[in-house]
């Protein structure tokens, strides 16, 4: 009989190096996967629509982040065998649970916004 020996699951602890969460923190916490996922959080998109809806990705980065976002099971890439060939990106349920986390950070930069931008000329007119 073979038996597998798998790792003790341990509350996460983002602060240590070590930490599985610390990569998770690095992925949602990305400017790209925070603009992608609330893109997503509106409906299905395709790559050119995602291309067009985030300002100023490339189209490198756009890729590398959707293949990132598949592979940590946040985003679902479906194939529709059409000529030419449609491809679809889709939220799965655990992206779904990030919207309200991520829209509260949109939201919070958007009423904050004045006073950040008055705190950086403070400091750039100090420097």
């Amino acid at each position: 009989m073979v038996t597998s020996i798998s790792a003790p699951v341990h509350p996460g602890n983002p602060y240590r190096a070590d930490c599985p969460t610390r990569r998770i923190l690095d992925r949602i916490g990305d400017r790209w996967t925070v603009l992608v996922v609330g893109v997503l959080g509106q409906g299905d998109a395709r790559f050119s629509e995602l291309r067009r809806s985030v300002e100023g990705v490339s189209q490198k980065m756009l890729t590398q982040t959707l293949r990132a976002l598949e592979r940590d099971g946040l985003v679902r890439r479906t194939v529709h065998a059409e000529v030419p060939v449609r491809v679809v990106y889709a939220l799965t349920p655990a992206g779904e649970t990030l919207l309200v986390p991520l829209r509260a950070l949109q939201d919070w930069s958007i009423e904050h916004l004045g006073d950040v931008v008055a705190s950086q000329q403070d400091y750039d007119r100090r420097a």
